[in-house]
């Protein structure tokens, strides 16, 4: 093979398909980012644990911080399945650390809120976080944490310019 079909090749994967050097820096980091969510649910889970909880279960306690929203708003704002959020808000309801509560600017979509027990369960799972945080952020340097925060944020703004994926596979 001639050293330029050779030079050639290296943009070639084996389904034939032309892979230029953004598209497979981009496919790196989406590898990267699935490890990171697997490592970072573990991690929330044994951070949870301890209060009941799990990290899906946090994600929904965590949304309702600054005030009630429905369970369609606290799926978008997690990029969440509306019916996954929904069966956590019942079972949460029920386990009284959230509560249903009428919607001024909708008849069926309820609001739902933190109970006091809600916020307890919240307040401790994030000093449970933040000394996490304070661990694991002492091993990277700052300015790499603020780095890698402003390329995804990036990323997320190319990929979801209006607050929706617009690309489309």
């Amino acid at each position: 093979m001639s050293e330029t079909l050779r030079g050639r090749q290296h943009a070639v994967n084996t389904t034939g398909v032309i892979e230029t050097e953004p598209a497979k820096a981009l496919s790196e980091l989406v590898v990267h980012v699935f490890r990171l969510d697997g490592v970072l649910r573990t991690v929330g889970d044994a951070m949870s644990a301890p209060s009941g909880q799990t990290t899906a279960r946090w994600r929904v306690l965590a949304a309702l911080d600054h005030g009630p929203l429905t369970v369609a708003e606290i799926a978008r704002a997690w990029w969440l399945a509306r019916q996954s959020v929904q069966r956590l808000a019942d079972t949460l309801d029920e386990e009284g650390l959230v509560a249903y509560a009428p919607n001024p600017a909708h008849r069926r979509a309820k609001l739902v809120t933190l109970t006091p027990a809600g916020r307890a369960a919240l307040t401790d799972i994030r000093a449970a976080q933040q000394h996490w945080a304070d661990t694991v952020g002492a091993q990277i340097s700052e300015s790499d944490l603020r780095t890698a925060n402003r390329i995804l944020a990036h990323v997320l703004d190319v990929l979801e310019p209006d607050g929706r994926t617009t690309t489309r596979l």
